[in-house]
C-alpha cells in the first residue's frame, strides 16, 4: 500500500485461550478494497486450525537452535530465536528484524 491505514480501519482482536474452542484456533479476516476500475471488493475469509500441530514446526527449529547454542557452548537466553519462535520473548523486535537475526544466528554470524 502506498500509505498506512489509520488507526481506526484496522482492528486485530485478542489472542487469549478461549476454553469452549479447546486446541482449535480461529481467525476472521474482512478486507475491503478497490480493484481495477475502481470497483469495490469485500472480502471475508473465516480460518480454523487445530493448533497443536500447527506448533510442531515452532518447537522443532527451538530445539535445532538450542542445539546449535550446544555445539556452540553457547549459555543463557538465545535473543534472535526466541524473538523470532516465541510469543513472549524476552526482547521483542520487529518480525523482520527477528527474522534477519535468527538466520544470522543460525550462520554462526
Amino acid at each position: 500500500m502506498a500509505e498506512r491505514l489509520s488507526d481506526k480501519n484496522i482492528h486485530i482482536g485478542p489472542s487469549d485461550y478461549v476454553a469452549w474452542q479447546k486446541d482449535n484456533k480461529m481467525c476472521f479476516i474482512r478486507m475491503e478494497g478497490r480493484m481495477f476500475g475502481d470497483v469495490p471488493l469485500n472480502l471475508e475469509l473465516r480460518l480454523s486450525v487445530e493448533d497443536s500441530p500447527n506448533s510442531g514446526g515452532v518447537a522443532i527449529d527451538s530445539i535445532r537452535c538450542a542445539k546449535l547454542a550446544l555445539d556452540r557452548k553457547q549459555g543463557g537466553v538465545l535473543t534472535a530465536p526466541s524473538a523470532y519462535l516465541c510469543k513472549h520473548p524476552p526482547e521483542q523486535f520487529t518480525d523482520d528484524e527477528a527474522y534477519t537475526m535468527t538466520n544470522a544466528f543460525i550462520q554462526g554470524e
